[in-house]
């Protein structure tokens, strides 16, 4: 059974896409066989493509991420996953109520996994200007390696 991972922020329309887009490449790459998905606290964008932003900025990285729909986190999320990555603190404390005490999912923040920036948030970047999706990705794709390289032990 592959490692399996599920990023989470607010909405499922920027930040967790991006970091899913993130870590299938960088999986695909390494030639890693991960279940990787997505998924939001809130239930705003439901069915949603990622924001267009989002998907301009995957674009530019030689992804396509418009198939992928948004989607609310659940309890079953915590038994079908090994690690649920929140984007902030908001989400992650969320993610702290909603777990049942038998979940065998590890929460933790993305950038905890990149060295340096542990307890930092990736900034969301909805409210913004779209220069905001450059940076989330960077961020995005920084923690998604080092939750790879964690995933993959050494060697």
């Amino acid at each position: 059974m592959p490692q399996s991972v599920l990023f989470v922020c607010l909405g499922n329309i920027c930040r967790s896409p991006l970091a899913e887009a993130a870590l299938r490449a960088a999986a695909e790459a390494a030639g890693a066989r991960l279940l990787i998905d997505s998924a939001g606290t809130g239930d705003w964008h439901l069915g949603r493509a990622p924001d267009r932003r989002a998907q301009a900025v995957a674009a530019r990285a030689g992804i396509d991420i418009s198939n992928l729909r948004a989607r609310q986190v659940g309890p079953d999320d915590f038994h079908r996953f090994d690690h649920i990555v929140a984007m902030d603190h908001e989400n992650l404390a969320a993610l702290r109520r909603l777990a049942p005490p038998e979940g065998r999912a590890r929460l933790s923040l993305l950038l905890d996994h990149v060295p340096g920036r542990r307890g930092q948030a990736v900034a969301d970047p909805y409210f913004g200007e779209a220069a905001g999706f450059d940076a989330t990705w960077r961020d995005v794709t920084a923690g998604a390696q080092a939750l790879l390289r964690l995933i993959l032990g050494p060697g």
